[in-house]
């Protein structure tokens, strides 16, 4: 028996015939859903997951490890070159926290070029430019010299950490978004397996090469330092030949660029023909936007001098509702949070180097942490300065710290979705500001690194995702100035302890400890003012 259905389908029995005309209709809609104007997250999506995303991943691998050594190559030269640079408990701490300084110095120059001129060519220019102040510090023949190039590679690196993580989010549909900041987190986690493990490789090695003249001397830290400006350079070719951000592309109003782009994509992960790319036009999103004070005119096609005039205006929004509340609470935890974690991170390669001196001078036998802290502490006597070659557990220490941390990044991606931004924040400032406290109760060395073990991880994890909620809170035309200033905050509140840290060591063993755990837990009561940026929440 046949009959009509009320979508006027014949239906024989089993079999469902459809009349050419239904075919035509059905057809016709589609192709009117792919002339459609498409956003940014449709076109993203369409492009799928797969060996583009995975290319960029390995790119940005020796990038976000030339930022992890710029800040943290010093902690393991200290101990190496100590002797040969005369260096005091002061003189460590400010070497620390120049880095930083030359970042806040540059925080707003390379948010505001990143967000008007594009992320691949300042990505290019900077990664460059880093590795020649790397190579600057490594010819360093006094303190002077090497605090002055450390600052000039604050000053540089500031812009790449900043377009890599806005480069990387742009090229990620939502879904993915959260997860490939956990992949950056465990890329600098690599980075900081690598450092201990290079020093281990180079550092004891007997290196003392003089000029004629005796002008210029050469040892360990120095080729250490040379080795350690590879990877900036490395990825600084490599960004040359990989596209412009899409998304920054249809903000300036350069839709066929940004097209073409997300056809390229489409056919690394797909194998198909870029023709056969679903989308085939792109909102117009220079349109959308002309109030200066919530976005900003952005002119389509833009010159130079058009971009950086209205570069200016861009900065307009954050002074005003709803972004200025956001950036304010943001950059509070951002402080707090790498106050206390950059504090403790960049000083734990001295606290492992004192366990080992005081292991070493003590036949073996371990102590209570506050007591091998000693070792470290400055002496009234006229001591000669000696460097302790045999301090293999120094790095592996280390290595054992950044390997838990990669642990951590791991799990993290796997519950950040489940658990949602917001309760992970306040799970892992609670527990890795109990760590830090716990530390000053350790009594023998095995403790002491469970314990930082535990409070790098869970820290640096933290960072990471108050990064994903920037990315989530702001607009792409101001999201490379926000993660600028929040990492600006940060990293102010990373100098200030570091500046703060040897003197909270010569007051004795608790106030260091019981400082950075205190800091850590004021930025998960903050994390609760955050609303939620979560995926679920905004379906």
């Amino acid at each position: 028996m046949t009959r009509n259905n009320e979508n006027g389908i014949h239906e024989d029995g089993n079999i469902i015939v459809v009349p050419s005309s239904l075919e035509d209709s059905l057809e016709s809609r589609n192709l009117e859903q792919q002339k459609k104007p498409a956003d940014f997250e449709t076109a993203i999506t369409a492009t799928g997951f797969g060996r583009f995303n995975i290319i960029l991943i390995l790119i940005s691998i020796p990038s976000g490890w030339s930022s992890i050594f710029e800040t943290t190559t010093m902690s393991y030269v200290f101990p190496a070159a100590q002797c040969d640079l005369s260096l005091t408990l002061d003189n460590k701490g400010f070497l620390n926290a120049i880095t930083y300084i030359g970042m806040i110095s540059s925080a707003f120059i390379w948010g505001f070029l990143c967000d008007t001129l594009g992320r691949k060519k300042l990505l290019s220019i900077g990664l460059f430019l880093d590795s020649v102040f790397v190579l600057l510090s490594a010819s360093s023949q006094n303190v002077t010299i090497l605090i002055l190039s450390k600052f000039l590679g604050g000053f540089i690196i500031n812009g790449p950490f900043a377009a890599l993580t806005t480069y990387l989010s742009e090229f990620h549909c939502a879904k993915h978004r959260a997860r490939i900041q956990m992949m950056l987190g465990i890329v600098f986690s690599a980075g900081n397996v690598i450092l201990p493990l290079l020093a281990w490789a180079v550092l004891p090695i007997d290196l003392n090469f003089k000029s004629a003249n005796n002008a210029v001397e050469f040892h360990s830290w120095n080729l250490y330092l040379c080795i350690c400006a590879l990877p900036a350079l490395v990825s600084a070719i490599a960004f040359i030949f990989m596209p412009e951000s899409p998304k920054f592309l249809m903000t300036t109003g350069n839709n066929e660029a940004a097209l073409d782009v997300f056809r390229k994509v489409y056919r690394f992960n797909t194998g198909n023909s870029p023709e056969t790319f679903p989308i085939k036009e792109l909102v117009e999103e220079t349109k959308a936007r002309t109030d200066s004070r919530y976005g900003g005119k952005i002119t389509a096609h833009r010159t130079k001098i058009q971009a950086i005039q209205e570069g200016w205006q861009q900065l307009k929004p954050l002074f005003f509702p709803p972004h200025l509340p956001k950036i304010i609470l943001v950059c509070c935890m951002q402080m707090l949070g790498m106050m206390s974690l950059n504090t403790l991170r960049l000083w734990l390669p001295q606290i492992f180097q004192a366990i080992n001196d005081y292991e070493y001078n003590n036949n073996g036998t371990s102590a209570s942490l506050c007591t091998m802290l000693d070792e470290i502490r400055p002496t009234n006597g006229t001591k000669k300065c000696e460097v302790n070659l045999n301090n293999s557990s120094v790095y592996i220490n280390s290595i054992i710290v950044a390997v838990v941390t990669i642990i951590g990044y791991i799990v993290a991606g796997m519950l950040i979705n489940a658990l949602g931004k917001k309760k992970l924040l306040n799970i892992l400032g609670i527990i890795s500001g109990s760590c830090a406290m716990s530390i000053y109760f350790a009594q023998n060395s095995l403790t002491t690194i469970i314990l930082s073990s535990f409070f790098v991880s869970l820290g640096s994890i933290g960072i990471n995702v108050i990064l994903a909620v920037v990315v989530d809170l702001f607009p792409t035309t101001l999201r490379t100035m926000t993660v600028s200033l929040t990492m600006m905050t940060g990293r102010s509140g990373a100098m200030m302890g570091n500046l703060i840290f040897p003197t909270l060591l010569q007051l004795g063993c608790a106030p260091p400890f019981f400082t950075v755990g205190a800091v850590i837990i004021g930025c998960a009561f903050l994390s609760c003012l955050l609303p939620n940026t979560d995926l679920k929440a905004l379906q």
